[in-house]
């Protein structure tokens, strides 16, 4: 069923200029989001470490969404896939 909500919820896209917050890429695994580099398309779990941009060093990928979102405009569903990917970090630290 298309219009299913829990369908959308499962493939959804999030774009932080050169990085994206998705469900869609390959390296999901049962619905769990991914950063991804959008120039590289390198995925990224919550608590992998990166740098999303020189200005903030490196932090947990959960951190850096969590840093974007931050300055972001975001859909109540966007928001929603935000918060499920940094809880993931609490949840395997």
């Amino acid at each position: 069923m298309p219009d299913d909500p829990a369908e959308r919820r499962h493939k959804m896209t999030v774009n932080f200029k050169t990085w994206e917050l998705s469900t869609e890429h390959a390296a999901c695994s049962y619905g769990q989001p991914v950063l991804v580099n959008r120039a590289t398309g390198d995925a990224y779990g919550a608590g992998d470490i990166v740098q999303a941009y020189p200005s903030y060093g490196f932090m947990p990928a959960a951190a850096a969404v969590r840093r974007m979102a931050a300055t972001a405009t975001l859909t109540h569903e966007e928001t929603e896939l935000v918060e499920r990917f940094t809880r993931l970090l609490i949840v395997t630290a």
